[in-house]
């Protein structure tokens, strides 16, 4: 089970990272996808990871948000050629 669910996520990271270059893909969805990865790899949180919980709870639902917002900007056809693509690979 963990195997399958880490095999998915690295597929669905290949597309992101697709989606990223394709030509496609508006601009500003290219931004919010850049802007949540910037936010998980910031060394500094809006609550800091040491608080129990809360800490770690606002990085899930700002990333999560970020890249909801991003996907719903790209049109489906674009994320379906590329998570068939990263599946490819």
């Amino acid at each position: 089970m963990l195997k399958s669910m880490g095999r998915n996520l690295r597929c669905e990271l290949k597309a992101y990272q697709l989606l990223l270059k394709d030509n496609r893909t508006p601009r500003l969805a290219g931004y919010l996808l850049g802007l949540a990865v910037c936010y998980v790899l910031m060394p500094f949180d809006i609550i800091p990871d040491f608080i129990p919980v809360i800490g770690q709870l606002d990085d899930i639902v700002i990333v999560t948000i970020l890249v909801l917002l991003a996907m719903k900007m790209v049109p489906k056809e674009v994320i379906e050629d590329c998570r068939i693509e990263a599946n490819r690979a």
